[in-house]
């Protein structure tokens, strides 16, 4: 997990929800911004593989951007916007584990193959004309 938080730039505007008349004059609501293909953190695969996995978050300017209005508070939000957006960040370059394809055993086919064999021995007895 990478900490690139000093990356990021903030913005403030005002939040709409609770807050009262707060809510009208204090700018609470802050947007986490960080420029991906500026980044000195990341090699240019990485900046690559985020690009394309939150290509619909970034602008045209190439930023990756984040709100946060959940709290009241200016600084809470500003730490949960860093949050959101490294958490986001390293989510992208998560790389899955390439699954090798497994082979059954060789007793497991065994077992199978006489249980077919079993079950065709037991329809070919029905079909028999001269069981009377």
């Amino acid at each position: 997990m990478r900490d690139f938080s000093s990356e990021l730039k903030y913005r403030t505007a005002r939040s709409s929800g609770k807050g009262g008349q707060n809510v009208n004059k204090v700018e609470t609501m802050v947007e986490a911004v960080w420029n991906v293909q500026n980044s000195q953190f990341f090699t240019e695969e990485q900046k690559k593989r985020i690009s394309v996995k939150l290509f619909n978050r970034i602008n045209k300017e190439g930023e990756l951007l984040v709100r946060s209005s959940e709290s009241r508070s200016q600084y809470e939000n500003k730490r949960s916007a860093e949050k959101k957006i490294i958490e986001l960040v390293n989510r992208a370059l998560y790389v899955p584990k390439v699954r090798k394809p497994s082979f059954p055993t060789q007793t497991s086919v065994e077992k199978r193959l006489t249980h077919k064999k079993k079950i065709s021995e037991i329809k070919k007895m029905r079909n028999n004309k001269n069981w009377y």
